[in-house]
């Protein structure tokens, strides 16, 4: 288990990189998705089986731009996890990428109040943990701020410059639950976080890779 205090350099997320067996075909993906700014792919044959315990989520503005975010994932190879649907917080779906990357899309609107847009509000990725304190913890201790926090249960760190994409932490079971998808998998995550804080691997496995500033 690593430890909650380092004297590495403060880390702040700089980059999303998805580990896939095919960069090419992925990329054409990611652009079709639109969420192509927001990560970036490079091939791995590292086995993976199930859940790779973690999803990209999107906030945006309303349900008709959660259904043409749908649409567009589906109409690039994309398999619907959960449809699109209304619920007690919003209105959201899931998607699984042709690479095997869980997207979520969600609004926290129930109602349209101006038509569909390809607007995004907020990219979060989201690890599911299996001690969300002790993990958050060890963040803390490498230099990242908590910007919202929920107990054991849910921990949001405050976004750096170097990434439009935030870091967020939840169960792992509860993560999977919400996704519609079983917990159990084996093998790579097919995730590497980019670091401003040099290399390490977080207490659930997580690779962070040091990156140029």
């Amino acid at each position: 288990m690593a430890t909650t205090t380092s004297s590495a350099a403060p880390t702040t997320l700089a980059s999303v990189t998805l580990e896939v067996a095919d960069p090419e075909a992925a990329r054409r993906f990611y652009s079709a998705f639109g969420v192509d700014r927001y990560i970036t792919v490079r091939a791995s044959e590292a086995a993976s089986d199930g859940f790779r315990g973690f999803t990209l989520a999107l906030t945006v503005s309303g349900p008709a731009t959660v259904d043409g975010f749908v649409a567009s994932a589906v109409g690039a190879g994309a398999t619907v996890l959960k449809p699109a649907t209304k619920s007690l917080w919003g209105y959201g779906g899931v998607v699984q990428a042709p690479d095997g990357t869980i997207w979520k899309i969600a609004t926290s609107a129930k109602k349209d109040t101006g038509p569909a847009t390809r607007a995004i509000d907020e990219v979060v990725l989201l690890l599911g943990v299996e001690d969300v304190k002790a993990t958050k913890q060890f963040y803390v201790g490498r230099g990242l701020t908590v910007a919202r926090s929920f107990g054991g249960k849910y921990a949001e760190f405050a976004s750096g410059e170097a990434c439009p994409v935030k870091l967020a932490l939840y169960k792992h079971r509860a993560l999977a639950k919400d996704l519609g998808v079983p917990a159990d998998g084996t093998g790579s995550h097919r995730i590497v976080i980019g670091s401003t804080g040099g290399t390490f691997t977080d207490p659930d496995g997580f690779l962070w890779e040091a990156v140029q500033p």
